[in-house]
């Protein structure tokens, strides 16, 4: 079963309380998202780290109830 967008920024939102979450669905299929995460939690973090902390965030479920998320991650300015 596919994830609703606000499914996943609620996922993200409570594992990242001060997060700034965009979530796009890319392809109208419920399974293909990008999403824009922007928190000061990612200060000091190489991108690799910011993005395990997103995936860590939705709990295991890329690959299988979330196909695909485009991710992009950020600090505030």
């Amino acid at each position: 079963m596919a994830m609703q967008a606000d499914q996943i920024e609620a996922m993200i939102r409570a594992a990242i309380p001060d997060a700034e979450v965009k979530i796009t669905d890319l392809a109208g299929d419920g399974d293909h998202y990008a999403a824009h995460v922007v928190s000061a939690s990612f200060a000091g973090k190489t991108r690799v780290a910011q993005h395990k902390a997103v995936y860590d965030a939705l709990g295991g479920r890329m690959g299988g109830e979330l196909h695909a998320l485009q991710l992009t991650t950020a600090v505030p300015n």
